[in-house]
C-alpha cells in the first residue's frame, strides 16, 4: 500500500479583537505567514478587517472600527 504525502500544515496566529463600541471577539485566526517582518502584527489588521466584511455581508449585521488587536498570550498591538 502506498503511503499518503505528507501535507503542509497551515499555521494560524490567534488575536483577540476589541472594537470601539467595546465588543471583543477572542480566538480570531490569521494565517501565520503574513505576519512578522517589518511590519510585526499589522497586515493582522488587515485580515480581521476584511473577515468582519465577509461576515457582515453574510449576515446583514456590520462591525464597528477596530480599536486594538491583541496576539493570544502575546504582546498588545497599537490602535489605529
Amino acid at each position: 500500500m502506498a503511503r499518503k504525502k505528507p501535507t503542509a500544515k497551515a499555521e494560524f496566529v490567534l488575536f483577540n479583537v476589541t472594537y470601539e463600541d467595546g465588543t471583543v471577539t477572542s480566538n480570531r485566526r490569521v494565517p501565520g505567514d503574513l505576519l512578522g517582518g517589518l511590519d510585526g502584527d499589522g497586515p493582522a489588521r488587515d485580515v480581521l478587517e476584511e473577515q468582519d466584511r465577509e461576515i457582515a455581508e453574510r449576515s446583514g449585521k456590520s462591525r464597528g472600527p477596530i480599536k486594538l488587536i491583541e496576539r493570544v498570550g502575546g504582546k498588545k498591538s497599537k490602535a489605529a
